[in-house]
């Protein structure tokens, strides 16, 4: 198999020309942009409890997907298509399961050589508020959803491509809104009471895995960088995706 590694750079029309399946093998490598390291205030004073206390974290530079995952990406790595909004390449792929996520992670590693994973929760909320360049905006980017968000209110009930609205202070577009985004964390109503001050995991299995960033049919109050949610199967149908993660 010719593995061809070489970066996207988007301008975004460029997903275009990955409409079809490669007839060659070609994987193209994600998109990613360097998280600097830094210790940050995780968790809402007013939001929901599950989102309370506010806490001190202090996390390592790691790289983020500068894009949530598109459709096309997907049927490069799987060779199928489980989206229900498929027919948009550039869309991000939904409708899928966390062991689904699982799989294609596995084989995009065998594939590439290298050790792509989830986001952390921590790593996930750094990354949206936009890091050590944080200007302190409630969604990612912007104080207005509209800005850079796809959410109940202009979203057409569907999700969007990738990209077509403003990016957040690192360059990652769509932190807020289109899709739910699996993180790597089990979800536990509890845990930012007893969570680890440095480069925090909740390992511990539990029912759900946690999501983050809202959906093209969350209410804007859901796009919220700091809002918690949880990968419940009927919730999340056509509307939970992912974006990837990679240590530096």
């Amino acid at each position: 198999m010719r593995i061809i590694f070489t970066a996207i750079l988007l301008a975004l029309g460029n997903y275009g020309a990955y409409a079809r399946p490669p007839q060659d093998s070609t994987i193209h490598a994600p998109a990613m942009v360097l998280v600097e390291g830094g210790t940050f205030k995780m968790g809402s004073a007013n939001g929901l409890k599950n989102e309370q206390p506010v806490h001190s974290i202090t996390l390592k530079s790691f790289y983020i997907g500068q894009y949530e995952v598109t459709q096309t990406f997907w049927q490069q790595v799987m060779g199928n298509q489980p989206a229900h909004f498929a027919g948009c390449s550039s869309c991000p792929v939904e409708d899928v399961t966390p062991e689904q996520i699982r799989i294609f992670i596995s084989k995009l590693n065998q594939l590439t050589g290298k050790h792509y994973r989830l986001p952390t929760e921590a790593e996930w909320e750094y990354a949206a508020l936009g890091g050590n360049k944080s200007k302190g905006y409630k969604y990612s980017g912007s104080n207005s959803t509209d800005e850079v968000a796809w959410f109940k209110d202009n979203s057409e009930s569907k999700t969007h491509p990738v990209g077509q609205k403003k990016p957040n202070e690192l360059g990652i577009y769509d932190m807020s809104g289109n899709v739910w985004e699996l993180c790597a964390d089990w979800f536990d109503n509890k845990y930012y009471k007893k969570s680890t001050a440095s480069n925090p995991l909740n390992n511990k299995k539990a029912t759900h895995r946690v999501m983050r960033g809202g959906s093209w049919r969350s209410p804007k109050e859901r796009c919220y960088s700091k809002a918690r949610n949880r990968n419940i199967s009927d919730h999340h149908k056509q509307n939970g995706g992912f974006r990837l993660a990679l240590d530096e």
